[in-house]
C-alpha cells in the first residue's frame, strides 16, 4: 500500500483535485487520510462512481405511464384572435 498525494491521485484519474478533496472530506474514499494539511490516498484505490447507470430515474415523475399529462398552453385562447 503506497500512499500518494490526493492531488496526484486526482490527476491520474482525470479528475479535479478540489472534487477529490471534497470526496475525501465526505468519506467517499476508503483509504484517504489527512496528515497535517495534506490528504494522502492509496494509489490502487478505485475512483468511486456513484452515478445511476441502469435507467431507473427515467420517467420517475410519471411512473412510466404511456399517456403523460398534457401541458397547458399559455393564454389558453386561439392564436391570432387579436385580444
Amino acid at each position: 500500500m503506497a500512499l500518494i498525494l490526493l492531488s496526484e491521485y486526482a490527476e491520474r484519474n482525470g479528475r479535479a483535485s478540489h472534487s477529490a478533496v471534497q470526496m475525501a472530506r465526505r468519506g467517499s474514499f476508503n483509504t484517504a487520510v489527512k496528515q497535517g494539511r495534506q490528504w494522502f490516498i492509496d494509489e490502487n484505490e478505485e475512483y468511486p462512481d456513484n452515478r445511476i447507470k441502469n435507467g431507473k430515474y427515467i420517467d420517475w415523475k410519471y411512473g412510466r405511464r404511456k399517456n403523460k399529462p398534457k401541458t397547458a398552453t399559455v393564454g389558453g385562447g386561439a392564436q391570432g384572435d387579436g385580444k
